[in-house]
């Protein structure tokens, strides 16, 4: 090794340490009901984007199904300190969605990454 060499090695900072921030992921499932076209269906998830979407802590996208009239699949990412934290958050969500939402849950699946 040479000298430079060894005094760039002897100069360097030592790399951080990564943080590591639990995530929680819900994903929920919906029936609907006499929805007639797509344009319909988004109608019904509209406050799903409006409500939930523009919180900074959340991210909010409809995963799956996306061509079906008569189901929805919608997922909700978070982060907090805890995963207790998360799951508190998640169950308050999940209680706003189905007041908000005129469709029935028929699934939910969460998970902290």
């Amino acid at each position: 090794m040479s000298e430079a060499f060894r005094k760039l090695m002897a100069a360097r900072q030592p790399v951080p340490t990564a943080i590591t921030v639990p995530v929680g992921v819900m994903s929920l499932h919906f029936q609907l009901y006499g929805v007639s076209d797509l344009k319909e269906k988004r109608r019904v998830f509209a406050p799903m984007r409006s409500i939930w979407g523009k919180q900074p802590e959340l991210a909010v996208a409809e995963s799956g199904d996306f061509d079906a009239l008569d189901s929805a699949v919608w997922s909700v990412v978070t982060v907090g300190g805890s995963p207790s934290e998360i799951n508190a958050r998640l169950d308050q969500i999940e209680k706003a969605i189905a007041q908000h939402i005129d469709a029935p849950v028929l699934e939910v699946h969460r998970e902290i990454l």
